[in-house]
């Protein structure tokens, strides 16, 4: 799995990056929008890439509900967990027609009430259905000893998403006055759900399910982050990120 992780990967994205990229040099700083929007592409790329190589693993349980199983080898969690960091700085902080639109935001006793809220929201429901199914149904058990690189991954995975999603996009949204704090919200759910379309349609024949759980992900992060910021967010998904692919 780690030579999978450091080669076969780089090899898999090593096409669609340097496309994505050479468009996004192109564009400049005359579209924020679309060069928005093209780091969304690759980030999208970088992770349904995942699926064929077994870095990760999504499928079907009863009742119409969703199992998520990471890679079982800490070095890929942990390698993940970690670009995930580095490639989130390098977002929120290279780009200069970009920068300011990640709102971070401080994880205080509100936002930390706020953030773990909207992850047992979304959490509680869907486990109470889970823990009916044999885990053997739903993924298989996860070794406690591997939560720790679950958690890197999980949280520094979701940063990068979060920067992309409300960080990026959402902060975009939020400007125009006309367009409106509550629009804005519901905006970046949905196109978080959009976000996953190839995944659940091409990747995987998931479907309605898997469009279904993330537009209520994204809805309930989007609030977060208008609230509380970015970093709420990240918490927010990643603890949810982190419930399911440790198989509670």
């Amino acid at each position: 799995m780690t030579s999978t992780f450091l080669v076969d990967y780089p090899l898999r994205l090593l096409p669609g990056l340097i496309v994505v990229g050479a468009t996004f040099v192109l564009v400049g700083r005359s579209s924020p929008l679309l060069r928005i929007v093209l780091l969304v592409t690759g980030f999208v790329l970088v992770r349904d890439a995942m699926t064929p190589l077994g870095l990760w693993s999504i499928g079907p349980a009863p009742h119409g509900l969703l199992w998520l199983r990471l890679s079982p080898d800490p070095v890929v969690l942990l390698g993940m967990g970690t670009v995930g960091v580095a490639a989130s700085l390098a977002v929120a902080y290279g780009p200069r027609d970009l920068r300011g639109l990640v709102v971070w935001g401080r994880l205080g006793p509100r936002s930390l009430l706020a953030a773990l809220g909207g992850a047992a929201v979304l959490l509680v429901p869907l486990t109470a259905v889970l823990w009916t199914i044999p885990v053997e149904q739903r993924g298989g058990a996860v070794a406690v000893g591997l939560l720790p690189a679950l958690a890197v991954l999980a949280f520094g995975g979701d940063l990068l998403e979060e920067v992309l999603f409300r960080g990026l996009l959402q902060g975009h949204l939020v400007g125009p006055p006309a367009f409106g704090a509550v629009r804005a919200v519901v905006a970046s759910g949905l196109l978080f759900a959009v976000g996953h379309v190839v995944l659940a349609t091409t990747v995987t024949d998931l479907g309605w399910p898997l469009l279904v759980f993330t537009a209520a992900e994204g809805l309930v992060c989007a609030w977060v982050r208008h609230g509380h910021g970015v970093l709420a967010a990240t918490l927010t998904h990643g603890t949810v990120i982190l419930g399911l692919a440790s198989g509670l």
